[in-house]
Formats: C-alpha cells, sequence, structure tokens
C-alpha cells in the first residue's frame, strides 16, 4: 500500500489507484463529472483538480497516480480557484433552463454550481446552440446544448455496452456528441447512459416532462424479468410508478440494469390492465366481483373433479411469478391430487431427477473468468448484465466461446465461435469433448471428431488458465437433448477444472424448481398439459401460451377445447380461451421472492397500491384452497408463506449433477427461446421497448 496525505488525513491506497479512489477511501469528496468508478479515465471535465504539494500546477485528481508520500490538498486557496475557474468555463455555454430540466433536482452540475458556480456571467457573448438528435425511443437528445463533454455516454457505450453507438465529433465549440450518420442508439443497456450523464442532455424519453424528482417516492424492489435478480429503485408519484433506476449492488447488477428492466414499467399503467374479475357467460365476457368468480372457479373445480378425476386438472405457471405464488399453486394441485404442474413452458425435455438448476458459480465471478465455453444462448440479448461482466472478462483478456446454429454479435472480442444446426449440438459438444479426451489421454465419453480443428482450439484454450465456466444458455435449457449436453458440459468440466451451470431464463427459474412445480410422480408436464384430451381443468398463472409455452399457437387451438380454463394475469390476456379471468398484481403490486441464477433469495415489497380490484395471487390461491377445504392455506401474512415455501438449505439443493446417459442422435426438434422484448407480459407491453430496433427484428 502506498500512504498518502489528503488535507492533514494520513490515508492509505493501493499502488496505481488515483487521487480521487484514494480520496473517496477516506470520505473526502471532490468534485467531478468525467470520472465514473466503472469507466476508464479520460480526464478531460478538469473539475477534479487539486492542489498536489512540488507539483507546478493544479493536477486533475482523476488521472494522477498515488505516490509515497504524496501532500494532496482539495480545499486550499489553489484548489478552490482552479475548480472555480473550470465550473466558470462549464457554464458559458450551458443553456440557463433548471426550470424545465428533466434533469433538474439530480443533476450533478447544477449540484456543484452552487458550490464552485459565480453569481453573474462574464460572457456576453451568444451561447451555442447544439441541435437535437432522434436515437431511439428510450433515450432523449433534445437539449444537447446541456453537454459538458464529459464522454461518459461514449467510454459506456465502448466499455460496458461493447458497441460505441456514441462519439465526440468536430472541434472547439463546434464539438458535440452524436451517433454516426443518422444510426440510433440501439444496445440493450443503453438507458444507463441516461443514469451516468451528469447534466441533463441524455434523459428518459418515456419519463420525459412526467414528474420532478422531488416529487417521487423511491421504493427499493427486483427485476421480474431475467435471471439475474438485478436490484432496482422504482420511483412513484400518486401511487403510479413513474420510473425504474438501478439499485447498486456489487454482487449482482452493480450500478446497471437492462433496458427491459428500466422501461417495462410503461405496461404497469398500460390499457390492457385487468382491474376486475371477468366470466365468460355465452360467448361474451361480464365483470363480476372477487366472491363470484372465485366460487365459480371452485364449483367448477369441483365438479370437474368429480366427473373425471383429479388427474383431469392441471397447472401451468410463469416462472416469472414470485416465490411465494408459485409455492401455493403447487400446493393447491397437490391438494386436490393433481400432479399436472409445470413452470418449464418452454423446454422440450423434462427431466424428473428432482435437481435444482443454476449458474454453478456466483454472478461476480463471472466477471473474473479467464476461460468461458457457452453453449446455445445470444448471451447478449438473453442475459445482458451477465454478458456485461464477462465483457468486462474479455476485455482483461479471457477467452470466450461460442457453440451456437449461427455467428452472433455480443459486442466482445470472441476467442472462437463454433456454429452447428442446433439439432446436432449433442455431437458438437461431443467433438470438444473428444478433443480435450485426447490432449489429457483419456477415454472420451462418447464418440467425437478430435481432429475437428475448432473443437481441438476450443479444448486447448479451456485446458489453460485457471478461472473457467461452462455456460448453458436458454436454447440448450429447452433443446429436445439438454440432459445430453448437460452430461457432455459435467465431463469437460471435470477435465478443465471449469464450473458448469446454467444461465437461467426467468426471474424465478430457480425459485420454481426449488418448490418444485414440475410433476413429482408421473404428472403431466408442460408439453403433454397442451396437448391431453384428458385435462378438463387448465390454470394459467402469469402466462400467455401463444408467447410463453413451446406449443404456441398450436397450444391455443388444444387450449380453445379445454372445459374450463382459469387465468390469473395482470392484463386483459387469453380471452379466446379463458372462461375466467381473475386479476393479479405485477411485481409493483405485491410482496414477494425472486431467486436469481445463483440461488441468490432477495424478497420485495410492492411499491403501489393495486390497481382496481386486482389482488395478490398468493391471496387468490389462499382464498380458493380455503375455498375447497384444502388443509395448509390458512396463511395470514405472505411472511408466512415465504417462511414455508424459501428452504433454508438452498445451496445444499442447488445441483447440475446429470447421469443420463448420452444421446448423440439429432433432435428431432429446434429450441424455443423468447426474444429480448418478448420475453414475459410486462415487455410486450412497454410500446418503447416495442419500438426498438430489437423489437422490430422480432416482430420480422
Amino acid at each position: 500500500m502506498v500512504e498518502i496525505e489528503i488535507d492533514g488525513k494520513k490515508v492509505e491506497a493501493a499502488p496505481g489507484s488515483v487521487i480521487i479512489q484514494a480520496a473517496e477511501q477516506a470520505g473526502t469528496f471532490i468534485p467531478h463529472f468525467c470520472y465514473h468508478k466503472k469507466l476508464s479515465i479520460a480526464a478531460n471535465c478538469r473539475m477534479c483538480l487539486v492542489d498536489v504539494e512540488k507539483a507546478p500546477k493544479p493536477m486533475p485528481a482523476c488521472a494522477t497516480p498515488v505516490t509515497q508520500g504524496m501532500v494532496v490538498h482539495t480545499k486550499s486557496d489553489r484548489a478552490i480557484k482552479a475548480q472555480k475557474s473550470v465550473m466558470e468555463f462549464l457554464l458559458i455555454n450551458h443553456p440557463l433552463d433548471c426550470p424545465i430540466c428533466d434533469q433538474g433536482g439530480e443533476c450533478q452540475l447544477q449540484d456543484l454550481a452552487v458550490g464552485y458556480g459565480g453569481g453573474a456571467s462574464r460572457y456576453d457573448e451568444e451561447k451555442r446552440v447544439v441541435f437535437h438528435k432522434d436515437v431511439g425511443p428510450l433515450i432523449s437528445m433534445e437539449e444537447m446544448s446541456r453537454c459538458i463533454h464529459c464522454t461518459r455516454c461514449v467510454r459506456f457505450g465502448q466499455e460496458i455496452a461493447g458497441s460505441m453507438e456514441l462519439g465526440m465529433s468536430h472541434r472547439g465549440e463546434h464539438s458535440e456528441i452524436e451517433t454516426f450518420v443518422g444510426h440510433t442508439v440501439d444496445s440493450e443497456l443503453s438507458g444507463n447512459m441516461i443514469d451516468i450523464c451528469p447534466v441533463g442532455a441524455l434523459t428518459s424519453k418515456p419519463f420525459r416532462y412526467q414528474a420532478r424528482t422531488w416529487e417521487l417516492s423511491r421504493r427499493k424492489s427486483i427485476s421480474p424479468h431475467d435471471a439475474t435478480g438485478a436490484n432496482l429503485i422504482i420511483q412513484v408519484k400518486n401511487n403510479q410508478v413513474m420510473r425504474v433506476v438501478p439499485l447498486d449492488n456489487e454482487d449482482v447488477n452493480e450500478c446497471w440494469i437492462a433496458d427491459r428492466d428500466r422501461f417495462s414499467y410503461e405496461a404497469l399503467n398500460g390499457p390492457d390492465r385487468l382491474t376486475q374479475p371477468m366470466l365468460k357467460q355465452d360467448g361474451q365476457w361480464i365483470t363480476v366481483d372477487w366472491t363470484t368468480a372465485l366460487e365459480y372457479v371452485a364449483n367448477g373445480v369441483k365438479q370437474i373433479k368429480q366427473d373425471h378425476g383429479a388427474n383431469a386438472l392441471g397447472c401451468l405457471a410463469s416462472p416469472h411469478s414470485t416465490l411465494e405464488e408459485l409455492h401455493l399453486a403447487t400446493q393447491f394441485m397437490r391438494g386436490l391430487g393433481s400432479d399436472n404442474i409445470d413452470s418449464r413452458l418452454r423446454a422440450a425435455e423434462f427431466p424428473a431427477d428432482g435437481h435444482v438448476r443454476w449458474l454453478g458459480t456466483s454472478v461476480a465471478a463471472l466477471s473474473t473468468l479467464e476461460r468461458v465455453l457457452v453453449v446455445g444462448s445470444n448471451l447478449r440479448k438473453d442475459h445482458p448484465l451477465l454478458a456485461q461482466r464477462i465483457r468486462q472478462a474479455a476485455r482483461r483478456g479471457a477467452q470466450v466461446h461460442a457453440l451456437n446454429d449461427k455467428v452472433l454479435d455480443w459486442a466482445m472480442p470472441m476467442a472462437q465461435t463454433l456454429t452447428s444446426p442446433s439439432a446436432t449440438w449433442v455431437q458438437a459438444l461431443a467433438n470438444i469433448a473428444a478433443a480435450i479426451a485426447k490432449q489429457n489421454s483419456v477415454a472420451a465419453p462418447v464418440a467425437g471428431d478430435a481432429d475437428d480443428a475448432n473443437a481441438q482450439a476450443i479444448a486447448s484454450s479451456l485446458l489453460s488458465g485457471e478461472r473457467k465456466a461452462i455456460l448453458l444458455g436458454n436454447a440448450a435449457a429447452h433443446h429436445a437433448k439438454a440432459s445430453s449436453l448437460l452430461s457432455l458440459a459435467n465431463w469437460i468440466g471435470v477435465q478443465t477444472g471449469a464450473t458448469v451451470g446454467y444461465l437461467g431464463e426467468a426471474a424465478n427459474t430457480v425459485g420454481a424448481q426449488l418448490v418444485k412445480a414440475q410433476p413429482l410422480q408421473g404428472g403431466m408436464n408442460a408439453a403433454q398439459m397442451l396437448q391431453a384430451d384428458a385435462l378438463k381443468a387448465l390454470f394459467l398463472l402469469n402466462l400467455e401460451p401463444a408467447q410463453d409455452c413451446a406449443g404456441g399457437q398450436a397450444a391455443m387451438a388444444h387450449l380453445g377445447r379445454t372445459a374450463m380454463v382459469v387465468t390469473l394475469s395482470p392484463f386483459k390476456t387469453n380471452l379466446d380461451i379463458s372462461d375466467v379471468l381473475l386479476p393479479i398484481s405485477p411485481f409493483t403490486e405485491t410482496a414477494g421472492t425472486f431467486v436469481n441464477t445463483e440461488g441468490r433469495a432477495q424478497s420485495f415489497h410492492g411499491v403501489v397500491r393495486p390497481l382496481g380490484d386486482t389482488r395478490p395471487a398468493w391471496k387468490v390461491w389462499r382464498v380458493l384452497g380455503s375455498l375447497l377445504n384444502l388443509s395448509g392455506f390458512g396463511f395470514d401474512s405472505i411472511e408466512e408463506v415465504r417462511a414455508q415455501a424459501l428452504p433454508t438449505d438452498i445451496t445444499a439443493r442447488l445441483s447440475n449433477a446429470c447421469v443420463q446417459a448420452i444421446d448423440l442422435t439429432p433432435a428431432a426438434q429446434a429450441p424455443v427461446i423468447a426474444s429480448i422484448y418478448q420475453l414475459d407480459g410486462l415487455v410486450r407491453r412497454a410500446p418503447a421497448l416495442q419500438h426498438t430496433a430489437d423489437a422490430e427484428v422480432a416482430h420480422g
């Protein structure tokens, strides 16, 4: 460690660190704009000038490395004068539009101008004007005259998002931040540019002019989308969600969130919201009260069970539901005597080994990997925040390999991409295993081409280095030969010292497995329930079969012939196939728990009151269980449900072990995966997200 002195206080700093980092560690604030803890040093705003003894002039704290015995003054006359001079230059061309600026109240420039700005400007010349740019539906660049050229947004694109979508053109007072030749900003992480902009140059287009920051209440929550479990701050006004921003958690999402975490809130206030129970009578939907709707469902379940037996009852539950909702849905079905429940909606293979599949390592560890093999994933779009961590590892020299059906742009340096039709992924992975076996002088688990050049390159890479991981993506998890892929991955992991795990599709993919939301004793799996004529009643929890199930439209046609379909959803959906619609709360209107891909259980509270007559799904299951005289439904609070649902030994339950024999026969069907903005009902109903380039590609 290096010992320096800051404002008379002795501070120990790591060798190679800079003054501003040492000052943060000591609790000393140095004003700055261009510096950001997650970005490279630019040193172009000069606001962090400090007085370093023996230096001929004030030095930028963000770009000056610490040295043994260095003495720094951050509040000396020399330092303050330098900082005030910089502020005067920054304000020369800055428009005086704080009263209408969305950044007003949370603007770094505004805050620092109070302490370092003058009472009047010495410049009489006209301020420069920078014309607005249209860069897509998410980011507003209407007031680029406010830009102070800190280049945080540029560096974020290059270093975190992996694509330099913004850059600085021209020079001097003509300098401006813009995209290349009128392109839009299409990164799946682009909204973070809004957060890191220290002025009001980049603002949220959907949030624009909706509220002032001091009018908003801030409440913690967890993302309900992919399996990362990003921590959120949800900002609320008049019982309505107005904005979503990241909550720092270095172990999960750091200080970033994906655009679908940030902008999907639009669906919460949209026209599709279901606010009252509805019944279909003579082909017409009528609004009823909760008592009527629940009694109708209970009586229907009793009649179908009496006439056709408990095996005629089934439930498909979305893994985007909370742990408590999934637990009670499972208890409800098993209390009725049915084992027909499943949350593996897009899967083609349904192992019954009882193992809880997970990442195989921690989320934070992805940033430190040296070797990575990703099988069957569009990593950048399926898991934006996990991709960002692997991107940082790649920037530090990690070798990243992929096995996919086509070459995909992951916006990171790739060492090797092995392309093969999804039907032959098992054979492609077997070739890698054979190459490893040949280099290790051991027997291969199955027949493979050890001389395949791509397989040899990946094998040699995985056999070198220290920290390694084999990660199975959504397409691998939904593959018809998923167990064979996992068995081969496990063998390769043992031979190379790599961890093996699943990236995870949904917010509660791991949680659904923990509460056993799948058949245990010969019940029908998701695919069978969508095809079985013997099924007379089906509960749909938080899902739309046409978009969320592997069966798609074919499943819808079959469900239309089912005697009773009960949809529990925040939205008016499944109208053609349902007989009952029960309005349940989205994640913002209920408490719950999501278990992310590393097995981290994160509980949250509702941030707004339920809309209309909406009720939390756990309460709906509780009342239905009571109406049907099922035992174990006498819960008074969600904490009681959570105590029963959440295992105390989550880590002990996690396992990617697989003993199934490896089958090299080509798979008969391609895996079904959801595109980035079709993953769940919330993102599908967020207007801004549906106007992005990614959504337009998915829509064709």
